[in-house]
């Protein structure tokens, strides 16, 4: 028999809500709306829109599915695939947010766009060094105890961000550089497919398959409030995803719309750091280029604790005789090491591993939260996910670096994108996961017509 909950008051959820969107938003959420809006310029809101669909929708469904389905982690939420896909997928997920990808470039980029700049280029390996390492050495500290996030984040670091970057609005909106309405188009693939390529740009958040990862650190902080019943459990997970990732849609267009406008004085940069950079220093000078150091170290720091706290607890659930501490000790300091390998080299090894990743996690989250239609049939995720692999391998292999791509066993495999549509675009996965999902549908309901138990979605 589970015992009453304890009821929450709104400054909860509030607190909840800011640690989710702290977790979230991090230096790359920061410069990667500013850098479609160049790209976009005056068709800035409706690529904003598609952004906020991966940006946002995503990401708040992820949390959805994880609170629905009651499960403790991303293990579970795909174990009805099976035992051993849940683990190599949540294994591949954790890898990737944790000390391969994810983390490191918490670290890299507000060094990138924020220190890199001032300094000679003999200089910045050793700097960066030193700039990591204290890094994540506060990373570890922070991380200590998990329910602590809510206090390190919540409570702390994210407020703090929230305030520079008002100081930046406020400048911003009283006295725009120029008109976003009548800003240049500079891409021509926003022309006519804005909100295709917002969606697109979306992937590179991470927050999607950061959703399902930061599921277990969500309800571990919700449960040191004093909340046990599932099903509570499950609507403030959703009311403070609701507030937090609204918080950060209302921020996302308004970067967005930053960088359109500052096309009246500024040529479309390489990133959205360098635009970032330029912006804050239009408006205050070197005192904006500190203000937008602090908020780019900070929104950074709060994501590598999110991140770091998720890691170590999913695996430490998964792989419980390697404690907490240990697996947090694994993920600060291979994020330490991988970090000092620089930004540009974190970014092109990682783009394979999401192009793979995101149409997973997302026809996951799609199954997850309609699973009660099918009544949690396992040959529905079966179905769907085998269609979907295959695609998404091919857009790994098609998005590696030269050395993987242009080789010729890559080249010849590559051909069997001939066959898919959407495979420039990197959505050619697609129609087989909408062609696998209708035949899971039709197995379980014509099974049922013919009188058959469907398979459940618990496993032995």
């Amino acid at each position: 028999m589970e015992t009453k909950s304890k009821k929450l008051t709104f400054k909860h959820y509030l607190i909840i809500g800011s640690m989710l969107f702290g977790m979230f938003f991090g230096a790359g959420n920061l410069i990667f709306p500013i850098h479609l809006g160049q790209l976009a310029g005056a068709h800035w809101f409706s690529a904003g829109i598609g952004f906020l669909l991966t940006g946002t929708l995503l990401p708040l469904l992820a949390i959805i599915a994880i609170a629905v389905t009651h499960s403790n982690g991303i293990y579970d939420l795909a174990k009805p695939i099976g035992t051993k896909y849940a683990t190599f997928f949540m294994v591949l997920v954790c890898a990737t947010l944790g000390p391969l990808f994810a983390t490191p470039r918490t670290a890299t980029t507000p060094f990138q766009i924020a220190f890199s700049t001032h300094l000679a280029p003999s200089q910045q390996p050793m700097w960066l060094f030193i700039y990591s390492l204290i890094f994540f050495g506060i990373t570890f500290w922070a991380s200590r105890k998990p329910s602590g996030i809510l206090n390190s984040i919540g409570k702390l670091l994210n407020p703090a961000f929230l305030a520079l970057l008002a100081i930046i609005f406020i400048f911003a909106f009283t006295n725009p550089i120029s008109k976003a309405s009548t800003a240049p188009i500079t891409s021509s693939a926003y022309q006519n497919g804005s909100v295709l390529n917002g969606f697109l740009q979306g992937y590179n958040t991470m927050d999607c398959i950061a959703g399902l990862l930061f599921g277990i650190a969500i309800i571990t902080a919700i449960r040191s409030l004093g909340q046990t019943n599932a099903k509570d459990i499950s609507m403030t997970t959703i009311k403070s995803g609701a507030l937090g990732i609204g918080l950060e849609a209302i921020i996302y267009i308004g970067l967005v719309w930053l960088g359109a406008t500052s096309l009246g004085s500024f040529k479309t940069s390489i990133d959205g750091g360098i635009a970032f950079n330029q912006i804050a220093n239009h408006f205050l000078g070197t005192t904006g280029e500190i203000l937008l150091a602090m908020m780019a170290t900070l929104t950074c720091l709060t994501t590598a604790v999110g991140l770091s706290t998720s890691f170590s607890e999913a695996l430490h659930l998964k792989f419980p005789s390697i404690s907490y501490r240990t697996w947090l000790m694994i993920a600060t300091g291979f994020s330490f090491i991988i970090a000092n390998f620089g930004l540009d080299t974190i970014i092109a090894w990682s783009t394979p591993m999401l192009m793979f990743l995101y149409p997973l996690a997302i026809t996951l989250i799609i199954l997850a939260i309609s699973s009660p239609l099918f009544k949690h049939d396992r040959r529905v995720y079966i179905w769907t996910t085998i269609f979907t692999i295959i695609p998404s391998i091919l857009d790994a292999i098609a998005s590696a670096p030269a050395i993987i791509s242009k080789s010729a066993l890559a080249q010849s495999i590559l051909k069997l994108d001939n066959f898919l549509p959407g495979a420039s675009l990197g959505m050619d996965w697609l129609l087989p996961a909408a062609i696998g999902l209708i035949l899971g549908l039709a197995i379980h309901f014509i099974s049922e017509l013919m009188g058959e138990k469907s398979t459940q979605q618990s496993l032995d």
